[in-house]
């Protein structure tokens, strides 16, 4: 995490408090929290953990502001400016608390409302934390226990890019989908619709594989067995309908070093979505080349290169193919 990619504006926390029984009541700050070393910190951890965390939802603002509020609520804010920071936090917070109380949900926390740039877009954060208990060596090297908030088991957090948003993006907004059904209240807090266009996310993922494939300084081998693997384990998620995990993912395709494969394709800027179905038609590439020129096209296996069939000859720059089928020499010949 560096200064230049993330810069906190506001922030601001409240608490949301969860009775054994009954309804559940908040407990407002009047006034942002001034940004001081602790605060830019804690907001460093968010945007971190955030962004670190695979399996996000996208999606866009539902159109009936009616029953989801939150689209007016950012759109007084940020473009009629009749809202500041605090009270669209209060407002927020008031809409949090009666899908808490109508989901029935069981916990409460602090909420954490923040906007900030991250990498050079203006965006809005919400994120339900609870606390729970560590330790610390006080005077006289004593054990004591201190409560600190729970970033480690952080379910609900959600990222509203108003860049994006302004300038009619089709996904604006991502969310944390977390154990069970916590990704579904949230995301009607939110007023958030799924979009997840399978062939779009696949053909972006094959291409995050591919450029990763070729970054590892791997023998030609090596990577042509990294992307047959990538291309197995996808089409079987395609033919069983199994939704795509990317810490899955990341440790069956590269099982040498899963995690930098995961801290690859959970790299923020990229955006993957994870929890659809990988779409076979964008597959092909993992296995396959596809070129062409003004009086060629050409298609041809990785498995080529290793069987000798296809040779590259990186002095001439040219391509030699063996095995030239009888129907084509017959062409050739004829010619």
């Amino acid at each position: 995490m560096t200064e230049s990619t993330h810069v906190i504006s506001s922030l601001v926390i409240h608490r949301l408090i969860r009775e054994a029984e009954g309804p559940s009541r908040v407990e407002l700050r009047a006034a942002p929290n001034p940004l001081d070393d602790a605060a830019v910190r804690l907001m460093e951890r968010l945007c971190r953990h955030f962004s670190e965390r695979p399996g996000k939802g996208f999606g866009h603002f539902e159109q009936d502001e009616r029953n989801f509020p939150m689209p007016g609520l950012v759109r007084r804010h940020v473009q009629e400016q009749s809202l500041d920071f605090a009270s669209l936090s209060a407002e927020m917070v008031t809409h949090l608390q009666q899908r808490v109380d109508e989901d029935k949900v069981e916990e409460g926390g602090y909420v954490l409302i923040a906007r900030a740039t991250v990498f050079g877009a203006d965006c809005l954060y919400v994120a339900l934390l609870q606390e729970t208990l560590g330790t610390v060596i006080g005077d006289g090297l004593a054990v004591h226990d201190s409560p600190h908030l729970d970033f480690a088991g952080l379910q609900v957090a959600g990222r509203i890019d108003l860049s994006a948003w302004q300038a009619g993006a089709e996904r604006y907004i991502a969310f944390l989908k977390g154990r069970g059904d916590v990704a579904g209240w949230f995301k009607r807090f939110l007023g958030c619709t799924d979009v997840v266009i399978a062939l779009k996310e696949t053909k972006k993922l094959v291409e995050t594989l591919t450029h990763f494939a070729e970054t590892q300084q791997l023998e030609a081998p090596a990577r042509d067995e990294l992307m047959e693997r990538a291309h197995l384990i996808l089409e079987q998620m395609n033919e069983s309908g199994a939704a795509l995990d990317l810490a899955e993912v990341a440790s069956q395709v590269f099982p040498d070093a899963p995690q930098k494969l995961a801290d690859t394709l959970k790299d923020e800027a990229l955006d993957l979505a994870s929890g659809f179905v990988p779409d076979k038609r964008a597959l092909r590439p993992l296995i396959r080349f596809k070129a062409s020129a003004e009086d060629w096209k050409l298609e041809f296996d990785r498995s080529g290169l290793r069987s000798g069939s296809v040779q590259y000859d990186k002095t001439s720059n040219t391509l030699v193919l063996t095995n030239v089928p009888e129907s084509l020499k017959r062409v050739l010949l004829e010619g």
